[in-house]
């Protein structure tokens, strides 16, 4: 039996062609329309078709070129932040890491400063080495440090400076391409330099919001994002050890054997940190190996610490601290771990199940 596609159900519904249809197709670009019978397998695919592409940035590339750009651009208004964007091949000439989400590396030199301002995109930084920067979100200075994921929601006034005389480098994720697409965008400057200099071990969001299951009274209203704007490497961390003791000893813990995992959260709603944005991440044991899973939306990694290996749509990527990863809608995928393998993950879930379009499918499940 052949597989039935758009084409072959569509085929017998194709007018000969004739000078009157040529007459009309003509009349229908002189009004701007354009039928959908000539563009049903397009718009309506039998199954997801993203034009994006499963792709591997490797950091020993990616650091470099920071460095390089850190000598020869200099950051402040204008161009705002020294940041380069992950860009998609599939996507060209957009600097898009996925249809909705948009990633880059991003540097900041010793002792430098990029000014203040806001946007209505949600924001977040993850560290996968380094540390000396505090990112002042509204005023609190918040500290950077490795593993730890920092939040900047829509709409809050943020800035970074780096206090020590060594460089820095992270990821910035970000909801920009779905912002853009739906024309939700907002941007405004805000201080020229930060609005406090100084160098908190922790932040006043932490503070008053990092005590697990206590929340306080002052703060009963739920938020669209989190009023938690930092959590820390050393919280992660001891959850994925847990989990592995705990599965150890024959308990349920794990997502799957050997597969430790963790979702970051708002604690006002014990969703999402914000409404655009999934953030997670992922821990598995030495010869762990995941099975195959589909999922609509867009999903990127990066390796936090180990080896392992990723394949996408069959291709088969060896990988090492700091690298990225882009797995596209509907894209199959899995991960091997050589040894223990410590990755981020972000992706666009909320979107997807927010509008009911998620969709996951995992071999033998």
């Amino acid at each position: 039996m052949t597989e039935e596609t758009h084409e072959t159900v569509a085929h017998g519904m194709q007018p000969e062609d004739s000078p009157e249809l040529r007459a009309l197709y003509e009349g229908f670009a002189a009004q701007s329309l354009i039928p959908l019978w000539t563009q049903l397998g397009d718009l309506m695919p039998m199954t997801p078709a993203p034009k994006a592409v499963p792709h591997v940035w490797k950091w020993s590339d990616l650091l470099p070129l920071a460095e390089a750009s850190g000598e020869l651009v200099p950051v402040g208004r204008g161009g705002e932040r020294r940041a380069i964007g992950l860009a998609n091949p599939g996507l060209a000439p957009n600097a898009y890491i996925s249809p909705t989400l948009w990633c880059a590396i991003q540097y900041l030199g010793p002792r430098e400063t990029a000014p203040e301002h806001r946007h209505a995109q949600n924001a977040f930084r993850f560290v996968v080495e380094g540390d000396g920067v505090w990112t002042v979100v509204d005023g609190d200075p918040v500290r950077m440090s490795r593993g730890d994921l920092l939040l900047t929601p829509g709409w809050r006034f943020h800035g970074h400076h780096n206090d020590r005389d060594a460089p820095m480098a992270w990821i910035d994720g970000l909801d920009i391409p779905f912002s853009q697409q739906m024309d939700v965008g907002f941007f405004e400057f805000g201080s020229e330099r930060v609005t406090d200099y100084a160098t908190p071990n922790f932040s006043r969001g932490e503070r008053l919001w990092a005590h697990p299951g206590l929340r306080p009274l002052s703060g009963l209203q739920d938020t669209v994002s989190s009023p938690l704007c930092a959590f820390r490497w050393e919280h992660t961390d001891r959850a994925l050890t847990e989990q592995l003791l705990l599965e150890d000893e024959g308990q349920p813990a794990t997502v799957e054997q050997g597969h430790a995992a963790i979702r970051y959260s708002n604690p006002t709603t014990g969703g999402d940190v914000m409404p655009t944005i999934r953030c997670e991440f992922h821990r598995l044991r030495e010869g762990c190996e995941t099975p195959e899973r589909r999922e609509v939306g867009s999903t990127v990694f990066q390796v936090f610490e180990g080896r392992g290996v990723v394949v996408m749509a069959g291709v088969e990527h060896r990988l090492e601290k700091g690298d990225l990863f882009t797995i596209p809608s509907w894209v199959p995928w899995r991960l091997q771990a050589e040894t223990q393998f410590d990755l981020f993950r972000f992706s666009d879930a909320p979107i997807m199940e927010r509008l009911a379009f998620m969709r996951t499918h995992v071999d033998g499940g």
